[in-house]
């Protein structure tokens, strides 16, 4: 689909080269116009699992769509597969966009993918994507800090590449120095997750909130305390991708849940 984008002295994206973009949550309307210029460019686009295919059909007629999805639990490419496919197909002389769920460089990968271009020589460009733990948690009602209630954030994996709960977190610094907590693809862990952060102090009765395939029609909001978070999500079968905050911001969420009231109009 051709959208023309007014004279802002975009750069191309040029042959033999790869543009890593980040593709944003989910919605196309949160893509950067740089995002939407690389669609317009790429003659392959590499693209992730959790891309919205709305997104991916902003993408010119002839470029090629080429799946390279990892899903926990499911086969998926080797990350040095996907990061030797770009460079084989920039080395051919493509212009290849590289286009990843979120923020490229938020737990997405980018980097290793990055660092295999620059040892190839392979021209790259970083475009920023929103990633899910502030654009996720801003269609929820959550802000992910607000003066009232927390002057820091934290982001978390809550997933190592073994598919185990990440080793190497001191859980007891990360539960006291964070009034907020933002766990990316945490829900498998999260009982264990839980009880390390009670341990370490926090209350049980801390305002929880998972959020499942933010920022499209499909969105689903689970609130709930720390000590009922695991079993209450289980209960909800929220499906992937999800994020889970904890800390007090959840607590302003009824007030500012502007997505749900969108889908739930007011009946009088």
């Amino acid at each position: 689909m051709a959208i023309t984008l007014p004279d802002l002295d975009l750069p191309d994206l040029a042959p033999g080269s790869v543009w890593l973009v980040g593709a944003g949550p989910g919605d196309p309307g949160l893509l950067s116009l740089l995002a939407l210029r690389a669609l317009q460019q790429a003659d392959t686009v590499v693209y992730d699992a959790l891309v919205d295919p709305r997104i991916l059909r902003l993408a010119h007629a002839g470029a090629a769509l080429d799946y390279a999805g990892k899903r926990g639990g499911k086969p998926s490419p080797q990350q040095p597969d996907i990061s030797d496919r770009l460079i084989r197909l920039a080395g051919a002389g493509q212009r290849v966009l590289r286009l990843k769920g979120g923020d490229p460089f938020v737990f997405g990968r980018g980097g290793e993918e990055a660092l295999a271009l620059a040892a190839a020589g392979i021209p790259f460009r970083i475009v920023p994507g929103i990633t899910a733990g502030i654009g996720g948690l801003a269609y929820a009602g959550i802000p992910a800090t607000h003066r009232d209630a927390n002057s820091a954030v934290a982001f978390v994996t809550g997933h190592a590449s073994t598919g185990d709960l990440p080793d190497g977190i001191d859980w007891e610094a990360l539960a006291r120095g964070a009034p907020v907590l933002v766990l990316y693809m945490a829900v498998k862990h999260f009982a264990r997750i839980a009880e390390r952060l009670m341990a370490a102090g926090r209350s049980g009765d801390e305002p929880v909130a998972a959020i499942s395939k933010a920022t499209t029609p499909q969105q689903r909001t689970v609130e709930t305390v720390l000590r009922h978070a695991a079993a209450d999500i289980a209960a909800a079968a929220l499906e992937p991708p999800a994020i889970i905050v904890v800390g007090p911001v959840v607590a302003l969420r009824p007030r500012l849940d502007w997505f749900g009231r969108l889908a739930r109009p007011d009946p009088g």
